[in-house]
């Protein structure tokens, strides 16, 4: 009887990650999958985590081809980015062409690329040889796209820090800094041009940890709260995100543009920060991120946006302990790389532990193939 009883657990866990419906809660979230660490599950792994989470959009800062093979064939949409030291090469059409077909058409359709990051965060830096490389990069990758006849199925964009906003309050008012203007405006027409959404990296938490004394944290992490209201269009606002992705949409629409969409790219809290980094505790980071999820769920859209629900791609996957700068930048994962939840946001996920062979070999078997054998045990027991 208890053999019975043991199979049918093993069952049950195994129809949890199979195609049937018993997939557990789908979220509707993107989720950044860092990889700057040097202690995290392999790719295949992760795979299996995602898929227990039924997460099915991940964004990359690269084109590792060690994870799009793994996830070959799992209906994950991929973002993969190229990093800002690429986009020099990237307005040469040859060596676009080369890097297209070798991280995006070898992969495709086996994985389900849909979207290039082309730079991160470009405008962050005083490097102003790459906001100058930042659009022709992007408009040769685009054209390598389109000579291959992936233009329909991958977009090109580039991922913002909030830094390009010179007026950000109230959102209404909102306006890009004067010295990005030019670089801003064509980039908007190129967006404009190919379809593409405009991603921004926001982060309530930046604003509380410089200001803890005038942003009321409640704001901040979604919790109740009088909220603020937009003195000239007297929308109200009950959480800073929305305010913050508002704010960018004032900015494009001063520029002539109204056809293009926001999305956020990144967005997070982090579980621990060092002692001036207030507010970088586990407490917060769930609630942050637990409330973000519920508004997901609900498929809210901002004030100045009702009918978009804002599409959030969540930072990040993992803590990843070899990233530079202050504790809070290593502490941002939902989980830690050996697959327990930094913290509780109402959310199962489960990654499969290694078993190895008997001969100690490093070749790890999958969880899928333990529980097939010790079923098959079962049966002929």
């Amino acid at each position: 009887m208890a053999a019975c009883s043991l199979l049918f657990r093993l069952l049950l866990v195994l129809l949890t990650f199979s195609d049937s419906p018993a997939q557990i809660l789908g979220l509707g979230v993107g989720i950044n999958y860092g990889q700057m660490a040097n202690n995290l599950p392999s790719p295949s792994r992760v795979a299996y985590l995602l898929r227990s989470l039924n997460i099915s959009r991940v964004k990359l800062y690269d084109a590792d081809p060690n994870v799009l093979v793994a996830f070959s064939n799992t209906n994950v949409d991929f973002i993969i980015g190229l990093g800002n030291e690429y986009l020099q090469n990237m307005t040469d059409p040859v060596k676009a062409q080369n890097w297209v077909l070798q991280r995006v058409q070898a992969h495709l359709p086996q994985t389900r690329i849909t979207c290039i990051t082309v730079g991160n965060e470009v405008f962050k830096s005083n490097d102003t040889q790459q906001w100058s490389n930042l659009l022709p990069a992007m408009q040769t990758v685009y054209r390598t796209l389109v000579d291959l006849g992936l233009d329909k199925q991958v977009t090109v964009t580039s991922a913002h820090s909030l830094d390009i906003l010179g007026v950000s309050y109230p959102p209404s008012a909102g306006a890009f800094r004067q010295d990005l203007g030019e670089y801003l405006h064509a980039i908007l027409n190129f967006h404009a041009q190919v379809k593409s959404p405009f991603l921004i990296n926001a982060y309530p938490y930046f604003a509380y940890k410089d200001n803890p004394n005038e942003v009321p944290i409640d704001y901040v992490l979604f919790q109740p709260n009088q909220g603020t209201v937009d003195s000239i269009t007297n929308l109200k606002y009950d959480n800073m995100l929305y305010a913050q992705v508002d704010a960018v949409y004032s900015a494009i629409k001063a520029m002539g543009h109204t056809d293009i969409e926001v999305r956020v790219s990144e967005t997070g809290w982090p579980s621990k920060g060092d002692e001036n980094e207030v507010g970088a505790t586990s407490e917060n980071a769930g609630l942050y991120n637990g409330n973000l999820l519920k508004r997901i769920e609900q498929k809210q859209g901002t004030p100045a946006k009702p009918n978009v629900p804002i599409d959030i791609y969540v930072f990040a996957l993992f803590n990843e302990n070899l990233k530079d700068g202050p504790t809070s930048e290593r502490n941002y994962g939902l989980y830690y790389p050996d697959g327990t939840p930094v913290y509780n946001i109402g959310v199962q996920g489960y990654l499969p532990e290694l078993v190895y062979s008997s001969d100690s070999t490093k070749n790890a078997l999958s969880v899928f193939g333990l529980l097939i054998l010790v079923i098959a045990y079962l049966i002929s027991a």
